[in-house]
């Protein structure tokens, strides 16, 4: 399906509110210009002055999202990192990002989860079940495995 252009000022206009609505990576940005129907050469204008007003900063981004996956959904440094990956964000940008994260912060929350899980489990009354259910679960949630492997190995 070919889509019409709708013009570089029309999509200025759309693209700032785009962007000021909330942080972006630059690829979901060049995604949304394309769809605007727009030609490389626009697309790549229109980038490069996003990123010059500070509408578009991947750093700003990629904090950003670490941060909140990390507070809303008590993802671990690798679930985050796949995560910013995927989203074609810079090395550089993704260490900085996982650098935010307050390390205090980060132990507690594995805690947290490792406890209620394991009150999740009472009714499991092999160790060994327990155990193994406990790894799988902080693994998933994307926390790294000489972590989980030393909060497990705590139980008995």
């Amino acid at each position: 399906m070919q889509v019409k252009n709708i013009g570089t000022e029309k999509a200025w206009q759309k693209i700032k509110h785009y962007c000021a609505y909330q942080e972006r990576s630059h690829a979901e940005t060049r995604d949304k210009l394309y769809k605007f129907g727009l030609y490389k050469q626009e697309v790549e204008t229109l980038l490069a002055q996003l990123i010059e007003e500070n509408y578009l900063n991947e750093e700003r981004y990629a904090i950003a999202f670490a941060g909140g996956h990390f507070r809303t959904k008590q993802w671990g440094r690798v679930k985050i990192k796949y995560a910013l990956s995927q989203r074609k964000v810079s090395g550089y940008c993704i260490k900085k990002a996982l650098a935010s994260i307050d390390e205090g912060e980060y132990e507690q929350c594995i805690q947290k989860l490792a406890g209620l899980k394991l009150a999740s489990l009472k009714s499991d009354t092999n160790i060994f079940v327990k155990k193994t259910k406990l790894q799988n679960y902080l693994l998933q949630k994307g926390y790294e495995g000489s972590l989980v492997s030393s909060i497990v190995n705590k139980i008995s």
